[in-house]
């Protein structure tokens, strides 16, 4: 018996060391672990380093690209000599491949070509022609404004934006605080949208509203911004509802941000409660040149 017992404590003995064996098996996982990231050192050691012998060839192919070339036994840029164009000047070494990006860039993008005198001529021709459209147009509305007698409520005028034909919105397109177009404004609303859809030329149109400064307390909106918004809307489908082409239009609400008039009075703040109409020049004006 004491022998048999012998036997299978010798066994079992045996039995536990070859269960720690297998339990420093991980040494074997973190060796292959520590050599792998071994490995990625090196290459990134090897990748971030510099080839200088390399690099100062590729800064000298790049100057002969970008600046005609050194010429041989000349002195070299690097000692801050001028170039060979005019109006660059020469970088040190740790400069130049910025210097010569600069030098591509000035050449591509820098240099723009001037108009030849046809093209002079033909844009002076269409400023022209556009200026004469927009006079017709101006003609038409204070024609109609003063025979129905709204002269004191529809001015017009010429700027570096185009025809702006200025409505005040008091007693003819809206009542205060709202932005439902009365009928008081419709016939010259008809008028200025029957001039705009016949009229043979296609420019933007621009529908500006403008507030005073007055804060709006309580009411349909909450702010002189949605006021001003909502009133250019309402102009923009009166518009669209009578012929006007839609791809034509934008709309704008400024609120009390472009006055024409001081907000300290009564007078003052209903010239700035209006809705500008703006016929977009497709050419730019001449000198700057307005009619008013």
């Amino acid at each position: 018996m004491s022998g048999h017992s012998s036997r299978r404590g010798r066994r079992g003995h045996g039995g536990g060391g070859g269960h720690e064996g297998g339990d420093e098996r991980w040494l074997l996982t973190y060796a292959d672990m520590i050599t792998l990231l071994m490995a990625l050192f090196m290459v990134l050691f090897s990748i971030s380093s510099v080839n200088i012998s390399k690099y100062q060839v590729l800064q000298r192919a790049l100057q002969k690209a970008f600046m005609g070339g050194v010429l041989d036994g000349g002195k070299s840029f690097q000692q801050g000599e001028p170039t060979r164009i005019q109006g660059v000047q020469s970088a040190t070494a740790s400069q130049q491949m910025d210097s010569s990006f600069q030098i591509t860039s000035h050449s591509l993008f820098g240099r723009v070509a001037p108009p030849t005198p046809a093209e002079k001529a033909a844009a002076k021709q269409a400023a022209a022609a556009e200026e004469s459209n927009l006079e017709q147009i101006r003609s038409k509305v204070d024609s109609y404004a003063h025979l129905h007698g709204f002269s004191g409520l529809i001015k017009t005028s010429i700027d570096q934006r185009g025809l702006v034909i200025r409505l005040l919105t008091d007693k003819v397109l809206f009542d205060s605080g709202h932005a439902e177009l009365k009928a008081t404004g419709t016939p010259i609303l008809l008028e200025v949208s029957h001039l705009l859809a016949t009229t043979k030329f296609s420019n933007g149109i621009r529908v500006e509203g403008n507030t005073d400064n007055v804060p709006i307390s309580g009411g349909e909106f909450l702010s002189n911004w949605e006021l001003s918004t909502a009133r250019a809307n309402a102009v923009l489908e009166f518009f669209l509802h009578h012929g006007v082409s839609e791809s034509r239009f934008t709309v704008a609400g400024y609120a009390d941000q472009n006055p024409i008039a001081p907000n300290d009075s009564d007078a003052g703040r209903a010239l700035n409660r209006r809705v500008d109409v703006v016929v977009l020049r497709n050419v730019p004006s001449s000198q700057g040149a307005t009619s008013q």
